[in-house]
């Protein structure tokens, strides 16, 4: 009799879960606060108006409007604007 165990699945059941990151809200679409805009790695995307910045880069709208990509002294950013 073995008195080790064999090396089956039982002992292989361990991954870790997708990071599904990537943008998660498209330029002209409507947001309500606290709305996921990017999910990312790093600061690709920077805060612009109206978004704030997760411990782990992701953006998120702090207020509710129109999502607008663009660019801002040499950086991509992220800003989302108030519905007159």
């Amino acid at each position: 009799m073995a008195h080790k165990k064999g090396q089956g699945s039982s002992r292989n059941g361990r991954d870790s879960n997708p990071q599904y990151r990537g943008i998660k809200a498209f330029g002209g679409q409507t947001v309500g606060s606290g709305a996921i805009l990017v999910r990312q790695v790093g600061s690709t995307w920077h805060a612009g108006e109206n978004v704030d910045t997760g411990k782990d880069f992701t953006l998120f709208a702090t207020a509710d409007g129109v999502v607008q990509f663009g660019t801002a002294h040499g950086r991509k950013t992220v800003s989302v604007l108030p519905q007159a």
